[in-house]
């Protein structure tokens, strides 16, 4: 089992120094140039040149790409070149809305998911089993730049339940979670869905029917455990999705996260900015997977055995 965990591990540290070479030299690929846009058109040469010195943007792409890596190893993301605010401090502020986010989305898919699949694999074929999947078909295909503005449409303009947007008490959290969380529910109710019917029809549920247990334990105790692998799976994966779907959802409620910063400091073409907020939710769906992989091992241990 160690040495399935370190695998994993050195496999992840792979792909996070991938993550920082590419994003790096992406930034710095697209055109658009910081100076222009701190100082303006109008600023003389010599401005320019002195602001592009002292930002160290003067020096060969290489040279910028190594001191970058030595401050990462001693945790400094650097300094915004806008706002002159430490990276990590303006990280620290945005983090906890995406969190919250996040956490309320996985809230909802949970709550519309399970008994939505639950439902479909024991009603199969019924009318029961249409519904829920018709509503799983249009939550993955209507993406959240659009389901956004219609929940803002339906419920905050035409019946003015819920804020327009901000970030303003737990009653302006229920429409970006709805948005976010609708998607993955769709998602996950067609696997619960799946998963439960492989193994409905196995020897040891027929012989908990035949003992005279409840459908609600059957399904509870039995059912719902051994097919919940592919299920902790695919959350695992969805997390890191719910995190890039943040971006998306949070330019369209306004809400202060990561989001919604990473797209201001593209606008800004806020180097460090930019980089650290990348950075950091690639890093976060990293983690994620390789712990979903090491929890897949333990929960299976053919898994692990055939590295």
């Amino acid at each position: 089992m160690s040495g399935y965990i370190l695998c994993r591990i050195f496999s992840a540290l792979i792909v996070i120094f991938g993550v920082v070479f590419i994003v790096f030299m992406l930034i710095h690929m697209v055109p658009g140039d910081p100076v222009e846009v701190m100082l303006g058109e109008s600023a003389s040469s010599v401005d320019r040149e002195m602001l592009r010195q002292t930002l160290g943007l003067d020096k060969p792409l290489t040279e910028q790409f190594y001191q970058y890596l030595y401050k990462l190893s001693q945790f400094d993301l650097g300094t915004s070149l806008h706002s002159k605010q430490p990276v990590s401090e303006l990280l620290v502020e945005r983090i906890p809305p995406t969190v919250e986010l996040t956490l309320a989305a996985l809230l909802v898919a949970f709550l519309m998911a399970f008994p939505l699949g639950i439902l479909a694999a024991l009603k199969k074929d019924r009318w029961q089993d249409t519904t829920a999947m018709t509503f799983s078909l249009l939550g993955i295909s209507i993406p959240n730049f659009l389901m956004g503005p219609l929940l803002i449409l339906l419920f905050s303009i035409m019946l003015g339940w819920f804020p327009v947007s901000g970030r303003d008490g737990l009653i302006s959290l229920v429409l970006p979670a709805l948005t976010l969380g609708t998607a993955l529910a769709a998602i996950l109710s067609r696997m619960i869905r799946a998963s439960l019917l492989e193994v409905l029809n196995e020897d040891y549920i027929r012989t908990a029917r035949a003992k005279g247990l409840g459908t609600a334990r059957v399904i509870g105790l039995h059912a719902l455990k051994n097919a919940m692998l592919p299920v902790v799976t695919l959350i695992g994966l969805q997390i890191g999705a719910l995190l890039a779907g943040a971006v998306i959802t949070e330019m369209v409620f306004s809400w202060p996260g990561l989001g919604q910063l990473t797209i201001e400091s593209i606008q800004k073409r806020d180097y460090p900015v930019v980089q650290a907020c990348i950075l950091l939710i690639s890093t976060t769906y990293v983690i994620i997977n390789t712990l979903t992989d090491i929890v897949y091992g333990v929960l299976d241990p053919r898994i692990r055995l055939s590295r």
